[in-house]
């Protein structure tokens, strides 16, 4: 359901008319304050929300054009319609250049008076709606999405805050599924340019034959197909963000052309010939490693150079640490109530055979390894037979080892730790089968359930033996 306008401000110092023009308007449905001097109607509009003021030209006081000149220039997003009995051509344009949308001269018809309103609260109601869109658009990309205490993480959120007011040229550079989009996004959030346009573009998702009329448009007849003139997303987020994910994948010829419009803002169509120029900033992020396509020749060094003014460098999940947990918890927590599975927990057990796995995936992939958990559970809680092998994750990471292990700390917790991950890695690839992966380590099965005792791996894991 929508939400009702607000009201309509009228402003006529002939009693009669503001009491038959109030009448009127309260019939059809709207509401609507009326007040006798231009003085009034600058304070109502001073202290209250009107979607529009409708105003005579002769007044006491301040005129209504003098009134119509001042609404424009301090609230220029509120329309105003002027009706007068001494209506003349001049007078009309004088109205229109003060900057009321519609002149009306006396007598005029009631319906011409509610057309004109009509159109008024329509464009109010557009107007809404496109604000409600845009805070759509953006509402997913905040600090507070961006979940983890890990070192790194802090580390990043703080710099997000710290270059998120500026205008600067930001290039992130992190493995798919890291969460670049939510860096970018949360750029633009908390960035001065929040209530304009923010505009993403995937640039590994587009034809690398239409990826420049896609992002700097194209004049009627450029090519087959361009029947008419289209303006660029860059157009579009004039005023804004642009966010090109996937940089990387860009040819080297629309490379140079974004080079030299990161330069000033200046571009031209395909197929035109006028300069335009745009006023937006520019995030841009890829998952290639930028060093090896900048020596291989995939990637221009100069325009490496350009968006590297500020760098993020989002760490892989494996790296994060206990931030698997808090995410993991986090995806239940989301997924349980989306599917409706009520209050959900993650046993001990799934929890530390999440955290043994490597996410080659990052946290696209655990999103989705809960997001199947909870669809799959028929308890209230999500116990390790409700997660996946990992054997195919694994083999895309080009790695059955476990990661190296840390060489600061206490020696025989170190020791346990490495122990305690090395058995896990066995027996997730073996799907905790614990002859197998007694075979697999070299051990006798009587070896396996004591090192698992002692590690305090449980039972809950999942582990069987042959039958």
């Amino acid at each position: 359901m929508s939400a009702p306008l607000p009201p309509l401000l009228l402003i006529d110092d002939e009693k009669n008319m503001r009491l038959s023009l109030q009448s009127m308007l309260a019939d059809e449905g709207y509401a609507v304050d009326a007040v006798e001097s231009a003085e009034a109607g600058v304070e109502k509009l001073s202290t209250g929300d009107y979607f529009m003021v409708v105003t005579d030209a002769n007044l006491d006081g301040m005129s209504g054009y003098e009134l119509l000149t001042k609404i424009k220039d301090r609230w220029p997003n509120i329309p105003s319609l002027m009706i007068t009995a001494y209506a003349t051509p001049k007078l009309a344009v004088e109205a229109i250049k003060a900057g009321a949308i519609d002149y009306l001269p006396k007598p005029f018809a009631p319906e011409e008076l509610l057309h004109a309103i009509a159109r008024c609260a329509e464009r109010h109601k557009l107007i809404r709606q496109n604000t409600s869109l845009r805070k759509t658009v953006t509402e997913g990309f905040s600090l507070k999405h961006i979940i983890g205490e890990s070192p790194r993480v802090v580390e990043m959120r703080g710099l997000i805050r710290t270059v998120a007011p500026t205008d600067a040229t930001v290039l992130i550079l992190g493995e798919s599924g890291t969460g670049k989009e939510l860096i970018a996004g949360a750029l633009h959030t908390l960035s001065d340019r929040a209530s304009e346009h923010y505009v993403r573009i995937n640039c590994a998702a587009i034809p690398e034959t239409l990826l420049e009329s896609e992002l700097f448009g194209h004049e009627k007849g450029a090519f087959t197909g361009a029947l008419k003139q289209k303006n660029g997303r860059v157009e579009e987020a004039d005023g804004g963000t642009i966010f090109l994910d996937e940089i990387g994948d860009m040819s080297r010829s629309l490379q140079a052309k974004l080079l030299r419009f990161l330069e000033d803002g200046s571009f031209t169509r395909v197929g035109g010939n006028d300069e335009l120029r745009v006023n937006v900033r520019l995030i841009a992020a890829t998952n290639r490693d930028i060093v090896e396509a900048i020596q291989t020749n995939d990637f221009r060094a100069d325009l490496f150079h350009r968006l590297n003014v500020v760098q993020f460098n989002p760490p892989p999940l494996r790296e994060r640490g206990e931030d698997v947990t808090l995410l993991a918890r986090h995806f239940l927590e989301i997924f349980a109530t989306h599917l409706r599975k009520g209050t959900l927990t993650l046993s001990e057990a799934a929890n530390e055979r999440l955290m043994s796995h490597t996410w080659p995936g990052n946290v696209r992939e655990l999103r989705n390894v809960i997001e199947r958990a909870v669809i799959l559970t028929t308890e209230s809680e999500i116990t390790p037979k409700l997660l996946p092998g990992f054997e195919i994750e694994t083999r895309l990471h080009g790695r059955q080892d476990p990661e190296p292990p840390p060489t600061r700390g206490n020696l025989d917790e170190l020791v346990s730790g490495y122990e305690k991950r090395i058995v896990l890695g066995a027996l997730e690839r073996n799907h905790f089968n614990i002859n197998r992966t007694a075979d697999d380590l070299q051990v006798t099965r009587h070896a396996l359930r004591y090192r698992m005792q002692r590690l305090n791996i449980s039972n809950e894991t999942g582990a069987t033996d042959d039958e």
